[in-house]
């Protein structure tokens, strides 16, 4: 039996012009529109994921997918019709691809389980499509407009994505069918057989601002952030942006801040961002020597991207030596500035192990930390 390999394709490169803006970059619940649109096929096990983009629109979309984990979604530049989109797509797909998922990018609300309703009746049929039946009365017009005709309900179907083939049944509609705004219908005008799957009435597309309907944003976050590192010598120490004279100092790929690292991953808790390592991996040239204040200054904008903003942090560190409570204010600053808020709003607590365990027998320095983040002023 042939082995049955899926991608998905998802058209983003339309101008949004009913929309007022680019809608799949809009703010849904704290993510993009499209974010959330792949975090959702990610979710229903399809492997490869590839958008189509407008002309130049590459850096600014990868930037917005950054902060959701999805940095290995393939761009793709899309063509001047929803159909070249899609056609453009699929000669980027890779040969072993059999089956091919296309869902409109501004569908954030499709459920995983329709995702795999609709995946399961094109591997059995070939072609298949999500589709709500008809349930309003439907007139025809003439160019008046005057009814010329009210038809029959019964059996119309309202076209949904996401909408799924055999790839070569597809590659075949778009060669040979004239282009068109519905992939299913351009697959069913070949005389292939494409099966209705029953839709959600949630999968609704968005079209115009009021469709992006408001999610009401705690009121707050609470993250909790925890680092630790090894006392070597050879190495400054640095806490919290403060180089503090010591024998000894921390190791680690960037300075080593380990008060910084953790208020870096308390941020990045609040606003839901997973932890400093999957944004700065420690295996990367470029955030070697790097400066853990910057990297505290970009996870806040990571944060005021995703819609929430710092407030206050509590922060204590452990270290049976040196003494840090002469270094605490110049700390508070620091990590305040990079934080965006007041000094007043960060706290630095000094304690020890007591001479317990490695902390204790000075092998290392940990820090933990507590950060409350508000939602961004619309």
């Amino acid at each position: 039996m042939s082995r049955t390999l899926w991608a998905a394709v998802v058209p983003a490169a339309g101008e949004s012009r009913r929309f007022g803006r680019d809608k799949t970059l809009a703010d849904a619940g704290g993510r993009p529109v499209l974010a959330r649109t792949l975090l959702t096929l990610r979710e229903a096990g399809v492997p490869l994921l590839l958008v189509g983009v407008g002309a130049g629109a590459a850096a600014r979309v990868r930037e917005a997918l950054a902060p959701s984990g999805l940095e290995d979604v393939t761009l793709v530049e899309g063509g001047p019709t929803r159909a070249g989109t899609v056609a453009r797509c699929l000669q980027a797909l890779p040969p072993d691809v059999t089956h091919v998922l296309v869902h409109d990018a501004a569908r954030p609300h499709c459920s995983p389980a329709l995702v795999r309703r609709v995946m399961k009746a094109a591997v059995a049929g070939g072609a298949a499509c999500a589709a709500l039946p008809v349930v309003g009365t439907v007139h025809r017009a003439d160019a008046a407009p005057i009814i010329a005709e009210t038809l029959d309900r019964r059996v119309l179907w309202e076209a949904q994505t996401p909408q799924a083939f055999r790839r070569d049944l597809l590659e075949r509609a778009h060669a040979q069918a004239a282009p068109g705004t519905d992939d299913a219908g351009m697959v069913a005008a070949l005389g292939v057989a494409v099966h209705l799957v029953p839709g959600e009435r949630r999968n609704a597309k968005l079209t115009f601002a009021e469709d992006l309907p408001a999610t009401p944003a705690l009121p707050l976050r609470i993250g909790y952030g925890h680092d630790v590192h090894r006392l070597v010598p050879g190495r400054p120490l640095v806490l919290g942006g403060v180089t503090i004279a010591h024998s000894l100092g921390l190791d680690g790929h960037s300075d080593a801040d380990v008060l910084a690292h953790a208020v870096c991953d308390a941020v990045l808790g609040a606003a839901g961002l997973g932890d400093i390592g999957r944004h700065f991996p420690p295996g990367e040239a470029r955030w070697k020597g790097a400066d853990s204040l910057d990297l505290l200054r970009r996870c806040t904008a990571l944060a005021r991207a995703a819609g929430w903003r710092p407030a206050q942090a509590d922060c204590l560190v452990l270290a049976e030596r040196p003494r840090l409570a002469l270094h605490a204010a110049a700390m508070r600053q620091n990590l305040a500035a990079a934080l965006g808020i007041s000094p007043q709003a960060v706290n630095v607590k000094a304690g020890t192990n007591e001479g317990m365990d490695a902390l204790g027998r000075e092998e290392g320095i940990a820090a933990t930390a507590v950060a409350m983040l508000l939602p961004v002023a619309p």
